[in-house]
């Protein structure tokens, strides 16, 4: 099914811009909105105008959501040439642990101290970590702050040359776990059927290490949008972002539905 898909850059100038300093890293952030505090995590090739929808859906929903800038030109239209610009930059960059061996990707720690700040700042039983695609899995990761309550891996896609690859290392992935069932956390997770970067293997192997916690959610691929931006058409080229670029905007579309789960989610975990 296809959607109308706009073809401009988006200003997000609705967004209060903060150059956030974490352990001597200092980089920008967008803060919008009210209430318990969700980290939203950009997907390849950045913070597109799908991605900034998605998170002023968070914004009306009651939250206040921090979008960090972690890769790519913010608000621009994901164009094809990114593949070139932006991915291969990250998949090379020490921040990103792209393939498998490599382990738990860098710049999880510094998402998890804008998770103590924003924690601190906007107060509530603790703070939302939402991944898209390249930052899927973070949203795990990031759960070994106990500041985050409520993680949600969106189509991860980490590593890409393993299909059954976690991004984490061995020590990660057993403290992951034990937290999750300690603190009785739940996990959030969505992808299509046929999607070839996240696939029902990777599903498979969050299951085997989290058990009953995990709440993978299955779309078919059929429901996806099929008029997404240059970028998810001819370099993606699947079914892939469930919330985002592939995203259907039609009342009652199984697309829909799944944000309206997330979103649900977060107010079960984040609101007393």
């Amino acid at each position: 099914m296809a959607t109308t898909q706009r073809q401009s850059n988006d200003p997000l100038d609705d967004f209060e811009r903060r150059d956030v300093e974490i352990e001597n890293v200092s980089k920008r952030v967008y803060v919008a909105g009210t209430g318990p505090a969700v980290v939203l995590m950009p997907e390849m090739p950045g913070i597109s105008p799908d991605v900034a929808r998605f998170a002023r859906w968070i914004r009306e929903a009651g939250f206040s959501v921090y979008v960090p800038s972690l890769f790519g030109v913010d608000g621009a239209y994901p164009l094809a040439d990114a593949a070139e610009t932006v991915v291969r930059r990250a998949c090379v960059s020490a921040e990103f642990r792209a393939f498998a061996g490599g382990g738990t990707s860098p710049v999880v720690a510094w998402l998890r101290g804008l998770a103590r700040a924003a924690h601190a700042e906007r107060g509530g039983p603790g703070v939302g970590a939402v991944g898209l695609c390249f930052t899927g899995n973070f949203a795990l990761t990031m759960a070994l702050e106990p500041a985050v309550v409520a993680p949600v891996l969106n189509h991860p896609s980490l590593p890409l040359d393993d299909p059954e690859g976690l991004e984490m290392d061995d020590d990660d992935a057993a403290a992951v776990a034990e937290r999750v069932k300690r603190d009785r956390l739940k996990v959030l997770a969505y992808r299509f059927e046929n999607d070839r970067w996240c696939t029902r293997e990777r599903f498979a192997a969050y299951q085997a290490l989290l058990g009953d916690a995990f709440d993978g959610r299955v779309l078919p691929s059929e429901a996806a949008n099929t008029n997404p931006p240059p970028f998810f058409r001819d370099i993606v080229g699947c079914p892939h972002s469930v919330v985002t670029a592939h995203l259907v905007d039609e009342e009652g579309h199984p697309t829909m539905k799944a944000r309206d789960e997330i979103i649900a989610f977060l107010g079960e975990r984040l609101r007393t």
